[in-house]
């Protein structure tokens, strides 16, 4: 399905070209577009990159060049904190869309708006859905939800940029649109909880031994994992569209699961069983304070995602890679990339000592209580 369209000239901030026909995305403007994209090569916006060019964009990457990007991308190599050098790299350039995946707190945020303002149409900050309240009194996230995460600061960073570029965008009309990820992986991640992110496959090889996996709380927590390809496909239906602009969304999976559940999956897809140690968040964390933000102030908690303010922008748009299929695909892309079944030997071995040391609790519990009679 094809069409085309020409904006007036009031759509885009004044900006008026016609659009070519593009292959059918839900809810896509169908408009051949300049799109820059500030990152490129990270998991998501990996995904986003093979996305746009198969739609027929016309792409550029900032990226520091440390990862391969795709044929057909525009490259500008350098360190994007470089605002003065990127600056000058884009040699008065201007976007339909830019989609920034690299801004993490305020600093970026203002760095950010020296170098874009007035550069583009429309600048989607890839911000973080665990920028929502946590403790949440309330299971369902939408956009309005109120923001504040008092136990991670990755979390707390996105918000003060998202508040900058409000600002920007109240003030001096700056094109803002922020989207907010949650958990998002690609098929070369296993995106487990208290899994190594540099190191996925970590958990796997714990299972594959048969060595025991700790999961906070009893694994009952409800939780939406989203596949970057799904993701993309949203992210790219609000590009071109004006009515976008000073908007927040996220893009998540319909899907939601218990941690058990994943880790079900997990183990099926790569052929082999887990051995789970249930223990509480907050014992976990005694031992281990720093994954108080992976945990309490986001993954541990039961969230659930509606979706209703995306598929309102994006007709049609639905995630349709569920999380068993996602690991299926994942372990074919291990199976085809042995180089990177590397292993995080930390993260292996706080597993195996809370392990340890909750089985010996547990142990010396059950034997006094039955001795108590």
């Amino acid at each position: 399905m094809t069409s085309q369209h020409t904006y007036k000239t009031d759509d885009l901030n004044g900006t008026s070209y016609k659009c070519q026909p593009l292959r059918h995305t839900p809810g896509a403007l169908h408009c051949i577009m300049k799109i820059c994209v500030v990152g490129g090569s990270g998991i998501i916006s990996t995904s986003v990159t093979h996305h746009l060019l198969a739609q027929g964009h016309s792409l550029t990457c900032v990226t520091r060049g440390r990862r391969p990007l795709p044929d057909g991308v525009t490259a500008i190599t350098m360190d994007h904190t470089e605002s003065d050098a990127l600056t000058r790299a884009l040699r008065g350039e201007h976007f339909d869309a830019v989609i920034d995946f690299l801004v993490f707190d305020a600093h970026d945020a203002s760095r950010a708006l020296s170098t874009w303002t007035g550069r583009t149409n429309q600048y989607v900050f890839i911000s973080s859905a665990s920028c929502y309240k946590k403790p949440t009194g309330n299971p369902v996230m939408t956009e309005s939800t109120p923001l504040g995460n008092p136990h991670w600061e990755y979390s707390r960073k996105k918000i003060d940029a998202e508040l900058v570029f409000q600002s920007a965008e109240r003030n001096q009309a700056f094109p803002l649109v922020i989207v907010r990820p949650s958990l998002t992986y690609g098929d070369s991640h296993v995106p487990l909880i208290l899994n190594s992110w540099a190191h996925p496959y970590t958990l796997i090889h714990r299972m594959k031994l048969g060595l025991p996996i700790v999961i906070p709380g009893d694994g009952a927590s409800l939780w939406t994992i989203t596949h970057a390809d799904d993701f993309a496909l949203g992210l790219g239906g609000l590009l071109g569209n004006p009515n976008t602009i000073g908007q927040a969304f996220h893009i998540t999976s319909d899907e939601h699961i218990t941690w058990h559940q994943a880790f079900t999956f997990a183990a099926t897809a790569f052929e082999t069983e887990f051995v789970p140690v249930m223990i509480s968040s907050h014992t976990i964390l005694k031992a281990y304070p720093d994954w108080e933000g992976t945990t309490l102030g986001d993954k541990a908690v039961s969230v659930i995602f509606d979706n209703t303010k995306i598929k309102q922008f994006v007709p049609g748009f639905v995630a349709t890679i569920g999380f068993a299929e996602g690991m299926r695909r994942a372990a074919k892309w291990f199976t085809s990339h042995p180089e990177s079944k590397t292993i995080d030997a930390l993260v292996g071995e706080r597993h195996a000592q809370l392990a340890r040391a909750y089985q010996d609790l547990e142990s010396t519990l059950v034997t006094r209580i039955r001795a108590a009679g």
